[in-house]
């Protein structure tokens, strides 16, 4: 796992440029903390920070493959999965290779079938190729969209990055925000393509991006497609457990300690088992972590959301799977910390609104990472076999919006009801939503015979697959990969994606519950406890003190009337959400001031030109 940036200027020398380009490449540095490479030929310039994975001394980059008619330069970050296989029957093809890694497996994949590479690969990546044979850069994305890609066109060629950091220290690259890039940040919807700051782009989740002389052109190779699935209900859930099966057993590849992520939920809980008899197999046993909060287990109130505590369920499947266990404890001081605050907010490049939940799954992989380098997640099983109380929801199901909206509204209020009324005008976010929701159905296939209620549930999956997953995926990515730690989310691998949501809802909740067919699929490998648990999301505090701490800090904000975090918030209702009784804080009010601070802490770092245009 790396990270990874580059610039391509068809009309200049850019081996004039290194001082940006180091620039550029060191913004990578939390991405890739055992390594550093530069190189640049003519136009072309590429950085990689690595977190050495496979093939510890071998696997450098930015690295390079002669050819009789041009260098063909490479760098990459991610994980291909078939490397071992891919590497095979590229040998078998005749080539020789001078490392262990899959990074070169990728290069010498190019050599081999070009642009056609990705369809061939399994894996999370991200990675860039410029081919000196035809003065080209090829940027190929994973499917799923579990790395993070942009770009930024110039006049004559394009800037690229991880994150949007490494473009940004371009003198190129303004940073600037305009309407629509607030309007995503308000949203919880991830359109695609978008990349909030004015000018740059992400290269989409299954895409190639080719720069030529003649400007971008991208090819989408893979998507999520509606086919007929003709499985009964026991091949299904065979065909699901023979996938994890080979899927955790791929990811557990690795050369360095790696350990899985626990929430006692059914989605960590199962994959932590397979993962526990795999290595269990050649006598090892896995690590797992879990958080927690301070006197979260001992005085827990259910709600709506959350009807039970994570870790007594935990524990359940630690005992079970004989794992080697670690809570992670952290309490509301460290919660509502303005630099703990300040590094998600370095680490995402935005304000992205999941307050405690943000600053406790950073802390979670801080703390991890002093452990191990590589860490498993149940990530995304809620997206694919239908986990969410929305799924469940009529209101929700039947609304011609988003889904999660309907509940998020419902169960948090709106955070953006924080924001100054003219600027709620300007940003008009119920016709920007409206708009981005007619889009992503528009596209979505109704098979043959299927009726209105099967379609509608499909339609409601794919939202979820291509529009919220991709929310978590990059919020997971960069809190880890701010510290260093890799994490792979086996429930990603695009076959069971593809094989998944084709089963007809009937199907992934045929006993009237939540992700029936992984349930049924793993029910051997989990406790009972954990077997019959209700879906629970990812934890968030429910300590008093962090709601007191977040309107301490909004008081001091307050004492700056000049700043310009008031150009974008009512500076009157922040006042009465810090003022008021910490009892009487509603959630509302509590995502609001989580909003606030976050955006004065953006606005401090990066200073960005904000046009309400």
């Amino acid at each position: 796992m790396c990270g990874i940036t580059g610039w391509v200027s068809f009309d200049r020398d850019l081996r004039a440029e290194a001082e940006t380009l180091d620039a550029m490449t060191e913004t990578m540095s939390c991405r890739g903390p055992d390594d550093r490479g530069t190189w640049t030929e003519g136009p072309a310039a590429l950085g990689h920070r690595r977190l050495a994975i496979i093939d510890l001394p071998g696997g450098r980059q930015p690295m390079t493959a002669e050819t009789p008619n041009g260098t063909v330069a490479l760098v990459y970050s991610g994980e291909t999965y078939n490397f071992t296989e891919l590497r095979r029957e590229l040998t078998d093809r005749g080539h020789r290779f001078s490392t262990d890694s899959d990074t070169e497996v990728v290069l010498r994949g190019y050599l081999e079938w070009g642009e056609a590479l990705p369809e061939r690969l399994n894996g999370m990546y991200a990675f860039a190729v410029w081919d000196g044979r035809h003065d080209k850069l090829v940027m190929i994305r994973d499917r799923m969209g579990i790395k993070p890609f942009y770009y930024y066109p110039t006049p004559d060629g394009v800037l690229f990055g991880s994150e949007p950091k490494a473009i940004l220290a371009n003198p190129l690259a303004p940073a600037r925000v305009r309407l629509d890039g607030l309007r995503e940040l308000f949203t919880f919807v991830k359109t695609p393509g978008h990349a909030i700051w004015d000018g740059m782009r992400e290269v989409e989740p299954g895409t190639v991006v080719t720069v030529d002389r003649s400007g971008p052109r991208r090819r989408v190779y893979w998507q999520l497609e509606t086919r007929p699935h003709t499985d009964d209900r026991d091949t299904s859930i065979a065909t699901v457990r023979s996938l994890l099966e080979d899927i955790v057993r791929r990811q557990l590849v690795a050369d360095v300690p790696r350990c899985t992520l626990l929430s006692g939920g059914l989605d960590s809980s199962a994959m932590t088992a397979l993962a526990a008899r795999q290595l269990g197999e050649h006598g090892e046993k896995v690590r797992s972590f879990a958080v927690d909060f301070v006197g979260q287990s001992d005085h827990f109130v259910a709600d709506e959301l959350r009807g039970t505590p994570d870790t007594p369920f935990v524990h359940d499947v630690a005992r079970a799977s004989a794992t080697d266990h670690q809570d992670i404890v952290l309490d509301a001081h460290a919660l509502a910390d303005l630099d703990v605050r300040a590094k998600v907010i370095r680490a995402r490049d935005l304000p992205m609104g999941f307050g405690d939940m943000d600053a406790s799954l950073y802390l979670l992989f801080q703390a991890i990472r002093e452990h191990s380098t590589v860490a498993l997640s149940g990530e995304s099983a809620d997206e694919v076999f239908g986990g969410y109380l929305q799924f469940f929801d009529e209101e929700a199901r039947s609304a011609e919006t988003f889904p999660w909206l309907v509940r998020f509204g419902r169960d948090f209020g709106d955070d953006a009801d924080v924001l100054r009324p003219d600027l709620t005008e300007a940003l008009d976010l119920e016709s920007y939503v409206a708009d981005g929701y007619r889009t992503a159905v528009a596209g979505i296939r109704r098979l043959d015979g299927e009726s209105d209620f099967e379609y509608r549930m499909r339609r409601i999956c794919h939202l979820h697959l291509t529009r919220f997953v991709r929310v978590l995926l990059d919020r997971k990515d960069r809190a880890s990969m701010a510290v260093g730690l890799e994490v792979r989310v086996p429930y990603c691998d695009h076959r069971l994606v593809e094989y998944v949501y084709n089963a007809p809802w009937s199907l992934k909740s045929f006993d009237g519950r939540e992700k029936s067919l992984l349930r049924e699929a793993t029910a051997d490998l989990i406790p009972k406890s954990v077997y019959d648990r209700v879906k629970s999301p990812y934890p968030s505090t429910q300590d008093p003190k962090y709601a007191i701490a977040l309107q301490d800090h909004a008081k001091d904000l307050l004492a700056r009337p000049a700043h310009p975090v008031f150009d974008l918030v009512d500076r009157e209702r922040v006042h009465r959400a810090a003022h008021r009784d910490s009892p009487q804080i509603t959630q509302a009010s509590r995502r609001g001031l989580e909003r606030t601070l976050d955006l004065a802490l953006w606005l401090d770092m990066y200073a960005p030109d904000v046009l309400l245009t």
